[in-house]
C-alpha cells in the first residue's frame, strides 16, 4: 500500500476537519421548569447533517491508519441512512468508491443524499440482513468493510480530541450550570453514548448519562438483563435509533440510565421540538426530548436547579417523505395524536404523566 496516498488521505480528511466550526449548543429554557435549562448540541450542522459525521470521520482515520484502507479500496457499510451519507462524502474526499447496505425502509431522502456524494445503495428488505451482506460484498470485490456497529466504540478518542463529549462541556463552561446534571442520547451504533459515557467517568464529571431507547430495539433489555443474545424481528420506525441485535459498540457498564420511549412519542416530541425551535428536526431528537421531559419532571419535583444537554441530530429535512406525512403515519399504525396531548401537557405543567 502507497503510505503516500494514506497520508495525502488523511491530510485531507484533517484539512476538512479544520474547515468546519464545532456544532452549536442552543439554549432552551422551559416556563415550566424554572431553574432548569435544556441544551441542543445541533449536530444538525456537520458539513453532511448529521451526528453521523463525527463517526465517519473516525471510521475513515481508523482505517486509514490501520492500514484497511488503500487507494483501490472499495468502501462498504452496513446503515440505516445517516451514517452512509457522511461515509459517502469522505470516500468522495479521498477519491474511493462507496457502497451502502440498507433496508429498504431507508428515506429516500437519504438515499438521494449518498447518491449525491457518489455512493450506490444495496437495499435489503430486513434490517438484520444488512451485516451479512455488506460483508459479502466487500468480500466480493475485495473492499474494506467499515462495520460502524463493532468498532464505533474504539475508533474514537474517548479520553478528549474534540470528541463531542468534550465539545459538549467546554461549550457549558459559562453557562449557569457548566457541568450537566444529565447528558441524554439515543444509541445506533452505541459509539456516541460510549463516547460519553467514558469521558464523564474519565474527567470525574458528576453528569448522568441518560439513554432513550425505541420500540423494536434490544438496547434497553440488554442493559437490564445483559443478555447478549437477545434480538427483535422488527425493525426500528425510527431511523438512526434502535437496533435489531446487541452491537459490539454499546457499552451499558458506562451508562447510568436508560429510558424507553415509544414510538408515537419519539414522533410527537419530534413536532413539538420543531415548534420550539422553529425549524424541523429528525424524529431520533424527539426520542431525546421525550426522555428529557420525564428527568425535568423528576428534577422539578426534587426541587433542583441545573441543566440538561441533548443532541439534536439531524435535520427534519430528510425525513419529510416519511416521519412528517401523516399517511405515513397511518401506514406504520401509529396515532401520534394521544402522545402530543400528553406531551403538550407535560410541558405546560412540568409534571410527567404516563
Amino acid at each position: 500500500m502507497s503510505r503516500a496516498w494514506v497520508s495525502d488521505a488523511l491530510r485531507r480528511i484533517e484539512a476538512d476537519f479544520n474547515r468546519s466550526a464545532d456544532t452549536h449548543l442552543l439554549r432552551l429554557e422551559l416556563p415550566a421548569f424554572p431553574g432548569l435549562i435544556l441544551y441542543f448540541k445541533d449536530e444538525s450542522s456537520h458539513p453532511t447533517g448529521s451526528l453521523k459525521h463525527r463517526l465517519a470521520r473516525s471510521l475513515f482515520l481508523y482505517g486509514l491508519s490501520n492500514g484497511w484502507i488503500g487507494p483501490e479500496t472499495t468502501i462498504v457499510e452496513a446503515s440505516s441512512g445517516s451514517t452512509a451519507v457522511s461515509e459517502a462524502y469522505f470516500a468522495r474526499l479521498i477519491g474511493l468508491p462507496f457502497v451502502a447496505v440498507m433496508p429498504h425502509s431507508t428515506s429516500a431522502e437519504k438515499i438521494a443524499q449518498i447518491e449525491f456524494y457518489g455512493g450506490r445503495c444495496h437495499l435489503v428488505e430486513a434490517a438484520a440482513h444488512v451485516y451479512a451482506e455488506a460483508e459479502r460484498l466487500a468480500g466480493e470485490c475485495g473492499g474494506h468493510y467499515m462495520d460502524q456497529f463493532t468498532y464505533a466504540e474504539r475508533a474514537t478518542d474517548w479520553r478528549g480530541n474534540n470528541n463531542i463529549a468534550e465539545s459538549i462541556l467546554q461549550q457549558m463552561a459559562l453557562e449557569e450550570h457548566p457541568v450537566p446534571r444529565w447528558i441524554v442520547v439515543g444509541a445506533g451504533t452505541g459509539g456516541t453514548s460510549a463516547t460519553i459515557g467514558r469521558y464523564l467517568r474519565y474527567r470525574d464529571f458528576a453528569t448522568g448519562l441518560c439513554v432513550t431507547d425505541v420500540e423494536n430495539s434490544v438496547f434497553f433489555d440488554y442493559w437490564r438483563l445483559r443478555d447478549p443474545s437477545l434480538v427483535c424481528e422488527r425493525p426500528s420506525r425510527i431511523e438512526g435509533i434502535g437496533r435489531p441485535r446487541v452491537e459490539a459498540s454499546f457499552q451499558p457498564d458506562v451508562v447510568d440510565r436508560m429510558i424507553r420511549v415509544p414510538d408515537a412519542a419519539s414522533l410527537a416530541a419530534m413536532r413539538i421540538v420543531s415548534g420550539l425551535l422553529g425549524r424541523r428536526v429528525g424524529a431520533s431528537t424527539g426520542t431525546h426530548f421525550a426522555g428529557v421531559l420525564q428527568l425535568l419532571c423528576e428534577m422539578k419535583a426534587a426541587g433542583e436547579t441545573g441543566s440538561i444537554v441533548t443532541l439534536l441530530c439531524d435535520s427534519g429535512e430528510r425525513y419529510a417523505g416519511s416521519c412528517y406525512r401523516d399517511d405515513w403515519l397511518a401506514g406504520q399504525g401509529i396515532d401520534i395524536a394521544p402522545e402530543l396531548a400528553r406531551l403538550q401537557a407535560v410541558l405546560g405543567t412540568g409534571i410527567w404523566r404516563d
